[in-house]
């Protein structure tokens, strides 16, 4: 049985995320990452793009954070980013006709216009902390949150705004460890492709874009208990 197809609602937020296959080094030097970022720009010009809203690339994946408009779908939005960049990726390295370059189809995660939302952005932002690729985040270039400012005029003004206010002193906040409870709800929404958000905002998202299995406990259910004759 194939998967179901994607619903993409106008309004809503989405977590994307993608990584190379086997997770091998997708991004290997300076210009790996400026090619992908123009890739983006590009996309990011078609009409049924999202509007970005964070987005963070470290080396072997990266992760978007964006609000669907009227024409997105991202299921086809998607597809054009991934592929244009590993059509691109494979004619820079000379590797064309070698294989694929993501390791299949891209998570994607609705979350609530709350708290949940600058949790995410948080996470997305503090990826290369948490990596060990840089003691501060602010001092990663391929981040939102180094573009905001420092970043060229072009990927600045792709950058929407946010749904809720941005905190003062967000670059500190985002150096502040995330508690281990919002990083692991993070993380389950990431592998099980949940909505991030409360419980009633989770049922409701969950029922009107034919999510629910994702709320289903993952193995076989327990067998009920034999009744004694």
């Amino acid at each position: 049985m194939g998967r179901p197809a994607r619903i993409t609602e106008p309004g809503v937020v989405y977590h994307l995320l993608n990584r190379r296959v086997m997770r091998l080094k997708m991004f290997r030097k300076d210009r790996d990452y400026e090619a992908f970022e123009q890739v983006l720009l590009d996309a990011l010009r078609r009409p049924d793009a999202p509007s970005l809203l964070a987005y963070c690339l470290m080396p072997n994946h990266w992760h978007l954070v964006v609000r669907a408009r009227a024409k997105t779908d991202l299921s086809t939005w998607m597809q054009w980013l991934t592929v244009t960049h590993t059509h691109r990726w494979h004619t820079h390295y000379r590797r064309v006709g070698e294989g694929p370059l993501y390791q299949g189809r891209f998570k994607s995660v609705p979350v609530q216009e709350d708290g949940h939302f600058l949790t995410l952005c948080r996470y997305v932002e503090a990826n290369p902390v948490r990596a060990g690729l840089v003691p501060r985040a602010e001092e990663w270039q391929w981040s939102s949150l180094w573009v905001r400012e420092n970043g060229p005029a072009d990927l600045r003004a792709a950058l929407a705004d946010w749904p809720v206010d941005r905190p003062r002193g967000w670059r500190a906040a985002v150096n502040r460890d995330v508690d281990e409870e919002s990083e692991a709800e993070v993380r389950k929404a990431i592998t099980r492709g949940t909505p991030l958000g409360t419980a009633a905002w989770i049922a409701r998202t969950a029922a009107r874009l034919g999510l629910q299995t994702t709320l289903r406990p993952r193995g076989r259910p327990r067998k009920a208990p034999e009744k004694s004759s």
